[in-house]
């Protein structure tokens, strides 16, 4: 698969994650290293939807550790149960955070961000690393955000 998308950025957000996903598959199928379709995805979201902030934490001895990731620089460890993220590793379940200033313990890496989606990538029961996705603007995410980030993650976890 060719690394150029093709997203119509005049599209519905739903339209632009049935556009998306599939090429997202194409272009990690081929692929064995984690790490390059991790920053794929990234990248690829980024782009496609023009979010603020899109990167993945990896489970590592009992933290999340900062991995590939598009945007602002970002916090790097983050414990189990603290902040959006390890709140979504503990309980092994997507969050959608309308206002992140709302949530509490919420984790603040950059004062822009304003809504939140995190998704757990589970592979055998266990959180092997999340789907962190942040916004600008409040209320951003939506139960269209949910479905296909979840799928995409379900995706994600047959490839790790």
């Amino acid at each position: 698969m060719s690394e150029t998308l093709l997203i119509d950025q005049s599209a519905s957000k739903k339209e632009k994650y049935e556009a998306l996903i599939p090429q997202i598959k194409a272009l990690i199928s081929t692929e064995s290293d984690i790490t390059a379709n991790l920053a794929n995805v990234s990248a690829a979201l980024k782009e496609a939807m023009n979010f603020f902030w899109v990167g993945f934490y990896i489970v590592k001895n009992d933290e999340l550790v900062l991995g590939p990731f598009q945007g602002p620089i970002a916090c790097t460890r983050i414990k189990k149960g603290k902040g959006v993220c390890g709140t979504a590793w503990q309980n092994a379940e997507t969050i959608l955070v309308p206002n992140v200033d709302q949530f509490p313990g919420h984790i603040a890496c950059s004062s822009a961000s304003k809504s939140e989606i995190v998704v757990p990538v589970i592979k055998s029961g266990s959180v092997e690393m999340i789907l962190d996705v942040d916004s600008d603007k409040l209320n951003d995410f939506d139960s269209n955000d949910q479905i296909y980030l979840e799928k995409l993650c379900a995706y994600i976890s047959e490839k790790i």
